[in-house]
């Protein structure tokens, strides 16, 4: 059935990464205000439009080395089940919703989406072949989707969480280009992915350790800051730092022992030791950064 397969298009799955919109909302402490917590909704979904505008164009400019893929064939495109005709038809429909909702935002939001899109562009015909910085592209399309999240809603974005989100978008992103380079028919990777002819299994794991390194660090440092500590009134954040922790650990333990890490989504959504961590890790920082209302909440 067509509709499905425009929906495979826009690949749901990787919607997941939008996530990130909703960052600035938990750590400003206005998880529980109703007006901007839907404000922020509206940013996901936005965003969820956007990258699925940039999926197509990306679908369309390498429809012939997706055609070599041992997966990647089957995408909607490079199988036929979708023209590029029908494809761009439909990411013009996409683009206007996406234009409305961002009109209901902030001009800054619009900045930061008009931003993502045009990064996009820039890494979907010329950056994906540059060794190095195509992996700092992905890198900015995180920051700019939690940046985006905080203009939705008018809150500052701590500096620690800024650094944090750099390292962790490189890791995720080198650990795909190490997911690449060792799967089975790895000899034809260059014809699936250019840039991964200058890659290699030991360099993406010297730059993945550095990255992997950054993230634990900067993310520690964020829950003892001052600023952290003065707007939360609390020292305890630092005790969801082991979760972030064991989430990195087990992460490169599936990169290196299991071979995945292509698709950072199903290792997300269905790897049950990292969806158990993440839960934990969030219904810690929730109870240590809304304590206080909570505790407002049970006294009325």
């Amino acid at each position: 059935m067509k509709i499905l397969k425009l929906i495979e298009l826009i690949r749901p799955k990787q919607w997941l990464k939008n996530l990130f919109v909703f960052a600035p909302i938990l750590f400003a402490g206005h998880l529980l205000n109703t007006n901007l917590f839907l404000k922020n909704i509206l940013a996901f979904i936005a965003f969820c439009g956007v990258s699925s505008i940039v999926y197509i164009i990306n679908d369309i400019s390498d429809v012939e080395s997706d055609r070599v893929h041992k997966k990647k064939r089957f995408r909607p495109i490079a199988s036929q089940d979708v023209t590029v005709r029908q494809a761009l038809f439909f990411a013009v429909i996409i683009a206007l919703i996406t234009i409305l909702i961002s009109l209901k935002l902030s001009f800054l939001f619009a900045v930061f989406i008009i931003s993502y899109f045009v990064i996009n562009l820039f890494y979907s015909f010329s950056v994906k072949h540059i060794v190095i910085l195509d992996v700092f592209f992905i890198s900015i399309g995180f920051i700019l989707r939690m940046e985006a999240g905080a203009a939705a809603i008018g809150v500052p974005i701590s500096s620690w969480m800024i650094l944090t989100t750099i390292f962790l978008s490189l890791f995720l992103g080198i650990s795909k280009r190490r997911a690449e380079l060792s799967q089975p028919d790895s000899e034809h990777v260059d014809k699936q992915r250019k840039v991964l002819s200058q890659y290699d299994v030991p360099f993406t794991d010297q730059m993945n350790t550095v990255a992997a390194t950054g993230t634990i660090i900067c993310y520690a440092l964020y829950t003892v800051s001052e600023k952290t500590i003065n707007t939360f009134h609390t020292e305890n954040l630092i005790y969801t730092t082991p979760f972030v922790i064991y989430g990195m650990f087990r992460y490169m333990y599936l990169i290196h022992k299991k071979n995945l890490g292509e698709s950072p989504e199903q290792i997300v959504t269905k790897d049950i030791s990292i969806i158990i961590n993440a839960f934990f890790w969030f219904i810690t920082a929730f109870l240590i950064i809304y304590k206080d209302k909570l505790f407002s909440v049970l006294k009325l």
